[in-house]
């Protein structure tokens, strides 16, 4: 038997494994355009694609699989390589040799290539890694037929396709982000598109990528076998140019124009590129023409996109804009609760939380990484976490992201409260009526402030820093005894903050 018979069986057995395991659509779309190229090398095996583009994509997503499959069947080979062969034009080889397995990917010297059968251009969707046998982290669990939003050669992907953390159950809805939550599951249903695009916005860390991927993880649930591509405006820009340089930006539009759901974050970032708006305009032109589902996510509403194109704008304006404001302090105390759940072997007391939520205000990701900060240096140094434990952990954090509150607004405002004069406070009375409120606003003075404990004592009428000491373990304690206390230091760490 000729070598160039072994390898067509090898071949044939090859490409029936990656049907299996890649399933019709993506192999359809990406790799039942790839021929093998016949020749009596023992060690190498040719295949062939009919575009640069689509070269690039299977070297980067397949390659090492490809060499693995063929040594299996003929231990031999040692190189499989790559080409692009387009009608009237030289071939273009990228060979992928393992080196002490598993394979190492080096560029090889062009050999003569045997003629083969030209390969009808195939109209690519761009599915990138869905099975789990090509190298995703089975912990993720992604979800099926996501499109990645792959680089170009040399341009690493950000992120996986859908984070598997980000989806509508784990989001803490409220007020302040209700419209958007309402919105992207109305978008993720199945049946007839109700408004097509979603342009989400809000500052950094508020949740618009998490609303994002939730949109994908739900519509994947109702839509099992549909083709959902998330890539960062960014990305967009640095395939579009890549595929420019290749000159084949036909199969860059059939990949986004192919997707059944198109999610793109931080449109802000593609400001005063005029080609990539260009191609974004006729993108979403297309997508919306089609009745297909868009989501754009920016740092802000569009009508105050400085460099965007007015007609992107007016795009966005067809569909659904809807904003995500800053958490307040409610919202912040919960998403630390809900974050705890994945924390089960930790406990992190009240006070912390509300340490945290109270100093960290605007940014939810700053903050969950506040607790993340807490716990990890916790586990590292076998430390019990309290209140003086997370202060010193996170020290500048904390300092930085503070309000200014001072000791006399405290007072004035704890004052008010109890209905009480601010003199009462740093009075030598010991009435229950007055020495509660006056260790209430010790405890806040000591949480919002940077005044240290001979200082806070000083400002209540010369009292000793043990005194201060005293005060904040014993509103510690009745926080969690007494609803009332700890309903009346909320409410006044709300207005403090506010």
């Amino acid at each position: 038997m000729t070598h160039a018979t072994e390898a067509e069986k090898a071949w044939a057995r090859v490409r029936a494994s990656l049907r299996e395991s890649a399933g019709a659509r993506l192999f359809e779309q990406w790799l039942k355009p790839i021929e093998l190229i016949p020749g009596e090398d023992h060690d190498t095996i040719r295949l062939a694609l009919p575009s640069a583009f689509m070269t690039n994509w299977v070297r980067n997503h397949y390659a090492d699989r490809l060499v693995l499959e063929f040594k299996q069947i003929l231990p031999n080979v040692r190189t499989v390589q790559i080409e692009t062969r387009a009608p009237g034009r030289a071939p273009v080889v990228l060979a992928i040799e393992p080196v002490a397995d598993p394979a190492v990917v080096e560029p090889a010297a062009p050999k003569p290539v045997v003629e083969a059968k030209p390969v009808a251009e195939p109209q690519p969707a761009a599915p990138a890694q869905v099975s789990m046998k090509f190298g995703v982290d089975p912990s993720l669990k992604p979800a099926p037929a996501v499109v990645e939003a792959t680089a170009a050669v040399g341009v690493p992907a950000e992120r996986p396709p859908l984070d598997p953390r980000y989806t509508f159950e784990r989001f803490v809805v409220d007020p302040s982000n209700k419209v958007a939550f309402n919105a992207a599951k109305v978008l993720a249903e199945p049946g007839p598109v109700r408004f097509s695009p979603l342009f989400l916005h809000s500052g950094t860390g508020q949740g618009k990528t998490h609303l994002m991927h939730a949109i994908g993880h739900a519509f994947l649930e109702h839509n099992p076998h549909a083709i959902v591509l998330c890539m960062s405006a960014e990305r967009f820009m640095y395939d579009f140019v890549a595929a420019m340089r290749a000159r084949d930006t036909h199969a860059f539009k059939q990949r986004l124009r192919g997707a059944d759901l198109l999610l793109i974050d931080d449109l802000q970032f593609i400001a005063g590129k005029d080609a990539t708006q260009e191609e974004f305009f006729h993108t979403v032109n297309e997508i919306m023409a089609a009745g297909k589902r868009l989501v754009i996510s920016a740092d802000r509403c569009p009508q105050a996109l400085e460099g965007v194109e007015a007609r992107i704008i007016s795009r966005m304006a067809v569909g659904l804009v809807a904003d995500i404001k800053a958490p307040d302090l409610t919202l912040r105390r919960t998403i630390l609760d809900r974050k705890l759940v994945d924390l089960p072997d930790m406990r992190v007391p009240t006070d912390v939380l509300d340490l945290l939520a109270s100093r960290i205000h605007a940014n939810i990701r700053e903050l969950e990484g506040a607790l993340n900060r807490v716990v990890a240096y916790a586990q590292l140094t076998g430390d019990t976490i309290d209140l003086d434990f997370a202060v010193a952990t996170l020290g500048e954090v904390l300092r930085g992201a503070q309000k200014r509150v001072t000791i006399d607004e405290i007072q004035k405002l704890v004052s008010a409260h109890f209905e009480l004069k601010p003199l009462d406070l740093i009075s030598a009375r010991r009435a229950r009526a007055v020495a509660r409120p006056r260790q209430i606003a010790m405890y806040l003075a000591k949480r919002l402030t940077t005044r240290s404990l001979p200082e806070i004592g000083r400002k209540f009428g010369g009292r000793d820093h043990s005194t201060v000491i005293h005060a904040v373990r014993k509103i510690e304690e009745l926080r969690d005894l007494d609803r009332d206390i700890d309903a009346a230091v909320r409410v006044l760490m709300r207005e403090l903050e506010g």
